[in-house]
Order: structure tokens, then C-alpha cells, then sequence
């Protein structure tokens, strides 16, 4: 699975799972072609890249990916969270989201990447 961070995850996430993880994970916060974007837009780049996107903006991306679907088309998923499960207030937040995320990486990476599929941490 090769994941898309919403803008609400700092670049230091992603540059963690890549550096210290070696998985392919890219950050909004981190792209200047993404930063600023609209929802529709940053669903559209992560399907182009083919990448999962994992957000807390489960209000927007849901009804998203759920029109994509209706259209007959294949999206890479959604890996969803909280700000209460994992708040960003909390300094030790980003190794807890780090250590999820690489965990369900490495879970995920035999499985096909295109399913529909909707994942909660």
C-alpha cells in the first residue's frame, strides 16, 4: 500500500515512515503541488499516484470516495482516524501514528492495492 498523509499530519510523519520504515508515503503538508487543495483535488492526485489517503476528514473523504465508487470506479482506499484517538495536541502523538501506520504498512503490503476498502485506526 503506498499512502497519501492529509494535510492535518505534519511532513515529519511521512518523512519517518520513509526514512526510518522504508515504505512510500507522501504528505500533503510536505507537496507544494498538494498544500491547500481541495478534498476532490487531493482524492483525485492520490488515485493518480495510486495511493491509499489517511486522513481525520472522515465528514469530507467519505462522501468522496463513495461518489468515486458510484461511478463505477476503483479508489485506493481510505485509512481513517481521529484527532481523539490519536490527538495532535499530544507530543507523543506522532510516534503512536507512526508506529500504527507502519504497522499497517507492513500488514498491507501483500494485499492488492485498488479495493474500495475503508481502514480505521
Amino acid at each position: 500500500m503506498r499512502l497519501l498523509l492529509d494535510e492535518m499530519f505534519p511532513a515529519t510523519t511521512a518523512g519517518r515512515l520513509r526514512i526510518e520504515h522504508g515504505h512510500d508515503v507522501s504528505g500533503v503538508s510536505e507537496r507544494d503541488d498538494l498544500r491547500g487543495l481541495a478534498d476532490i483535488d487531493v482524492f483525485r492526485a492520490a488515485q493518480s499516484e495510486e495511493r491509499a489517503i489517511a486522513t481525520e476528514n472522515v465528514r469530507d473523504f467519505r462522501p468522496i470516495a463513495r461518489e468515486w465508487q458510484s461511478m463505477g470506479r476503483v479508489h485506493f482506499g481510505l485509512v481513517l482516524t481521529t484527532d481523539r484517538k490519536f490527538p495532535r495536541a499530544n507530543p507523543r502523538t506522532m510516534g503512536r501514528l507512526v508506529k500504527a501506520l507502519n504497522y499497517l504498512l507492513e500488514a498491507e503490503a501483500e494485499r492488492p492495492v485498488a479495493s474500495n476498502r475503508e481502514i480505521w485506526l
